[in-house]
């Protein structure tokens, strides 16, 4: 079963939480996918993930690369497990993917100041519980941790 956990941002933006999430799935030899919805958005996260820290870089590349299979990392916009990821990350409302059940786990991360984003968040909660996943809710604290709601 997969394990499914909702990242409730309020106190940092995406692309301070996903590399840091990014990060760890990696130092569990997990291999990642990280869906976007948008090519701006795609574009956006290949960049960042190279220069986000002054000491550090996440080694990426995206679906279209010739040898995404083996890719650490790999961003797309579509459906699919290019590298045989243990985690996906979905951001910008991103759909559940058909092979849920094929990941470890899922992490939805949604901007909890937008409420398109928390209505959308909701409607995959209600996937995911109906498709028989295990779910947790995590949210930011004042000082920006994250603390397991549900």
């Amino acid at each position: 079963m997969t394990e499914i956990l909702f990242y409730h941002m309020q106190r940092q933006p995406l692309e301070k939480v996903l590399p840091n999430l990014v990060e760890r799935s990696l130092e569990r030899q997990w291999r990642a996918a990280i869906q976007a919805a948008t090519e701006e958005r795609l574009q956006a996260l290949d960049d960042h993930l190279w220069t986000y820290s002054d000491d550090s870089f996440l080694p990426h590349g995206t679906d279209r690369d010739a040898d995404a299979a083996t890719q650490p990392v790999v961003l797309t916009l579509r459906d699919g497990n290019p590298n045989a990821a243990s985690i996906r990350f979905l951001v910008e409302g991103a759909d559940l993917p058909p092979d849920a059940g094929g990941y470890e786990r899922i992490c939805i991360l949604f901007d909890g100041t937008d409420q398109d984003a928390l209505l959308r968040a909701r409607e995959q909660w209600r996937e995911a519980k109906d498709g028989g996943h295990a779910v947790a809710y995590w949210q930011q604290d004042e000082s920006g941790r994250w603390q397991k709601k549900a």
